[in-house]
């Protein structure tokens, strides 16, 4: 099992090129099902949880054409094959669940088995299954598995989230662009990821308005063609790096970045005494910390445009080393604040409260072996691991490689020093 060694201590300086989204690019995936027509999706990340996908599409009987290191997936639903998703595969990765209502769109029917996926709290499915018998889909839960089934087609249906479910609300946009007549998502989630989605459906032949607000609106059609669809850059690891750079100090300029997507963010690190300077046009983000020291903080993780718990994790360890005592609330996930204990192996003052974590900063950090627990953890522990004295190793990084494409080499590139070691 791979580690990464981190000897903390270095500036990071240069450029660094964000990828496309993970969030957006696993359902851009699934959306192949709806249409057997080939879907060719660009600036896609190469990651451990996108290859995962591309192996269950295959089972499904999609043709997958995307080589080792190329930005171009290739994919063709022709003919399916199977309309079932196995424990086996569906357990590796949350976000295979949403096969569901694809399948049950285009087929009428499918099996397929509940998700596994990071252990940071139960994130259940019944938003989804409720959407979809809204929807007239007759669903039966047994032995792990949700049997779906809707002989005469999906038919539209007004769907009112008890809260903005961002998989709930984008599992139900892809079965609701088959569904005969209109379908209503209110309270639906605002993610950037969902507006994305929505795009390539468009193009897809689908009649989406209102993705990116809290009502959405899908007049179903009869059938879907093919088209081509570049992934958008990823927010949480555009947040990530910027935090990183803050973090370690020095002068990072990302690439590629989705600005508009990061005002949270960009807003918390400037309270800390982060130089900023975000160029929406040119998706730009330069960061930069001059060995000043960082200022405490207050934030609660909110749906967006709130501040992201995808980036509560990679905040923590920021703060860890502020001046004062910063205040973290994480209101969309119960159990995100595991990667607490690991930060305090390297020192830093964390105090957990139920949903509340109180970060009383500390000087300086030192380097320590600590263990990854999810993936959003894991990389606060490669922050904390850049910014502290001495040498970190980061165990379990298999988490790192299904959200982060090339980390270490990104980061070696701005001059850290990190080696991946392997077993």
């Amino acid at each position: 099992m791979d580690r990464l060694q981190i000897r903390g201590g270095r500036p990071l300086n240069g450029e660094i090129e964000i990828s496309g989204a993970k969030n957006s690019a696993l359902k851009l995936m699934v959306a192949c099902l709806l249409t057997p027509e080939p879907l060719q999706l660009s600036n896609m990340p190469d990651l451990s949880d996108t290859r995962f996908l591309s192996q269950l599409l295959a089972t499904l009987g999609v043709e997958v054409f995307w080589p080792k290191g190329a930005s171009t997936c290739h994919l063709n639903a022709a003919e399916l094959t199977s309309t079932i998703a196995p424990y086996e595969q569906v357990r590796k990765m949350r976000a295979s669940f949403n096969v569901l209502g694809p399948l049950l769109a285009r087929s009428g029917h499918a099996t397929v088995s509940l998700p596994g996926g990071c252990a940071i709290g139960a994130r259940p499915v019944d938003l989804h299954l409720k959407a979809f018998e809204a929807m007239g889909a007759d669903l039966l839960v047994e032995q792990g598995y949700v049997k779906a089934a809707a002989i005469h087609g999906l038919k539209g249906a007004h769907v009112n989230f008890p809260f903005p479910s961002v998989g709930a609300t984008e599992h139900a946009m892809l079965a609701a662009t088959l569904a005969k007549g209109e379908t209503i998502l209110e309270n639906a989630a605002r993610e950037p990821e969902i507006a994305d989605l929505a795009n390539c459906l468009n193009a897809m032949g689908a009649k989406i308005t209102g993705a990116g607000t809290d009502t959405i609106r899908i007049t179903g059609v009869e059938s879907l063609s093919g088209t081509s669809h570049a992934v958008m850059p990823d927010r949480i690891e555009a947040g990530t790096y910027a935090m990183a750079a803050a973090a370690a100090g020095g002068d990072v300029t990302l690439t590629h970045a989705p600005v508009d997507a990061l005002g949270a963010a960009i807003s918390a690190l400037r309270k800390a005494g982060v130089t900023v300077d975000a160029d929406p046009e040119a998706g730009t983000i330069r960061v930069r910390r001059n060995g000043t020291r960082l200022r405490s903080v207050d934030i609660d993780t909110q749906p967006h445009p709130g501040f992201p718990t995808d980036l509560q994790a990679q905040f923590m360890a920021l703060v860890s080393m502020a001046d004062g005592t910063s205040i973290i609330r994480e209101n969309i996930f119960e159990n995100r604040f595991m990667h607490a204990p690991e930060l305090s192996r390297l020192g830093a003052n964390i105090t957990v409260r139920g949903r509340e974590a109180v970060v009383k900063g500390v000087e300086h950090l030192q380097g320590a072996p600590v263990m990854a627990t999810d993936l959003r953890a894991s990389v606060s522990l490669v922050i904390a691991g850049l910014a502290a004295e001495g040498e970190t190793v980061v165990n379990r990084i298999y988490h790192l490689d299904r959200g982060f494409e090339g980390l270490d080499r990104k980061l070696s590139a701005c001059g850290a020093d990190v080696t991946r070691l392997s077993e």
